[in-house]
């Protein structure tokens, strides 16, 4: 561990919020500075601070696009104090050591995400930043980067602690993240220069590492890359795994498709229960009813706020996960008798635009599936329409298929999820499971609906269902044979609509 004293830094930041703490801390510490443009305007009402132009003995040219790109600024930067040649060099051409540089680069993707015009995005490239923040990490043995205004607290607390000096270890803390935020930076140039040409690519930068007991199965090593707590608050529990977020992903998507009251119980990845009432107690109910066998080990999400009475009855449940946008006080203590049980209050449920995953030696890349169809989507393709209930129980019984495990049939009533096959090879065996499954929980399937996740290759599954007394069904359409399909739920006097939209998950 190499500890050393700071004793000059060169400041050049595009946002001042929060510098004027870590600039009364240099000055304290006996620190000489240097600045430019607006940032040495700033300081000096502060602090005393030398300009770079002093320095360099050359003005900011270019309208600004040149200010710190001098060999007198990055020679101090990337000296190695051990190093006998480069104290020699530094001496002829009277150059000083530069023991700290914080820079805070021009905010290019806020720019894009403003929809500003090509050439102020262009302009908010920032070239002699990039340029101070590589160079100080790779000298990370004597030189300390700060690169980004979200470290001034931490930056902050080292000064106080160490007395205005550094450690080996703080600096190579500091340089990775300062590498993390090139990488992010380049990244995210390289993606809108790619765009101008309608160039497809792919490229990630996600931090920070979450690392986990292990991945799906024990001998795995299992790692999550992203910040949790945008998305939910744990109140308590133990720590999450990796098969918990695959679960909770699989929940937040659900349940990002209902706006009624509506609960979900969650068993790998695919609902076992679900249902939408204006009671929240009754939808709890129902969704239970829908499989109690399977709730057991599983996840709750709900998108309506928890209260005592129906905490209560959620407590009878043995589950690992509950998500919900509030609780009760009350509802809380109930809901933490169990130690380990994980309680997520949830922040926020946006979606990312792209799904990804690894394909032999590459990634595949699509469009997040974000169709949720309502009735506009429906196209009846019977003589017979559909009741509003039967409309009503279809589109709900559609966004159920839509994130379930292909091949998949989902049996509705009154939205409630009745039964599902899931996960199947054949969509005959997928609908036969979820017949099985209801009558086992004792449901009648009279007047049930049905959906489909894809169409139906043959005239089979309407047949099957018809004689379980089902009324209406739903699938996107789009076999050749479609019409066999709906020449039987003619003859029996069913109503089908389609929807022109497939739900394949794999």
């Amino acid at each position: 561990m190499s500890r050393k004293k700071i004793k000059s830094a060169l400041i050049s930041v595009y946002y001042k919020d929060n510098l004027e703490k870590i600039i009364k801390a240099l000055s304290k510490y006996g620190v000489t500075m240097y600045s430019t443009g607006g940032t040495f305007d700033f300081i000096k009402n502060i602090a005393k601070v030398h300009s770079v132009e002093s320095l360099t003995g050359y003005p900011s040219i270019l309208g600004g696009r040149v200010k710190t790109l001098h060999p007198k600024v990055f020679g101090g930067i990337l000296s190695r104090r051990d190093n006998s040649s480069d104290k020699e060099d530094l001496a002829k051409y009277e150059i000083p050591e530069i023991d700290l540089i914080i820079v805070d680069l021009y905010p290019f993707s806020e720019t894009l995400a403003a929809n500003a015009s090509h050439s102020e995005i262009i302009e908010k490239i920032d070239i002699g930043g990039i340029s101070l923040i590589r160079a100080a990490a790779k000298n990370y043995t004597d030189t300390l980067i700060v690169s980004s205004r979200n470290q001034y607290s931490s930056l902050l607390e080292l000064l106080e602690s160490k007395n205005g000096a550094t450690d080996t270890e703080d600096r190579i803390r500091y340089a990775a993240e300062a590498f993390e935020t090139t990488t992010t930076y380049d990244r995210d140039i390289s993606d809108y220069f790619a765009s101008l040409l309608n160039k497809e690519k792919f490229a990630l930068n996600i931090s920070p590492a979450n690392k986990l007991r292990y991945g799906e199965n024990p001998h795995q090593k299992g790692v999550f890359y992203g910040k949790l707590d945008e998305i939910f608050t744990q109140l308590h529990g133990k720590e999450i795994s990796y098969n918990n977020l695959l679960d909770i992903d699989a929940a937040f998507a659900l349940i990002s498709d209902f706006t009624e009251t509506t609960y979900a119980v969650i068993k790998h990845n695919n609902a076992c229960g679900c249902a939408s009432d204006s009671n929240p107690l009754a939808a709890w109910e129902k969704a239970l009813a829908g499989d109690p066998i399977s709730a057991f080990g599983g996840i709750i999400i709900t998108n309506s706020p928890v209260d005592a009475n129906i905490a209560g009855e959620i407590n009878k449940l043995f589950f690992e996960i509950i998500l919900a946008p509030g609780y009760s006080g009350e509802a809380l203590n109930i809901l933490k008798s169990k130690k380990n049980r994980i309680i997520l209050d949830v922040k926020s449920n946006n979606r990312p635009a792209k799904q990804f995953r690894s394909v032999l030696n590459g990634v595949l890349v699509q469009d997040a599936d974000n169709i949720s169809e309502d009735i506009s989507y429906l196209k009846q393709v019977t003589k017979k329409a559909p009741t509003d209930q039967e409309i009503s129980d279809l589109l709900f019984a559609n966004k159920l298929v839509k994130h379930s495990k292909s091949n998949t049939i989902i049996l509705v009533k009154d939205k409630q999820l009745l039964a599902s096959g899931v996960g199947q090879t054949s969509r005959v065996d997928a609908l036969k499971q979820a017949i099985e499954k209801a009558k086992n929980f004792g449901f009648s399937l009279l007047g049930a609906v049905m959906a489909s996740d894809a169409f139906f290759p043959f005239p089979d599954c309407v047949e099957i269902a018809s004689k379980e007394g089902i009324t209406a069904v739903i699938h996107p359409g789009g076999s050749v044979r479609d019409q066999e399909s709906v020449d039987f739920c003619d003859s029996a006097g069913m109503a089908m609509a389609i929807t022109g939209y497939r739900h394949f998950k794999h």
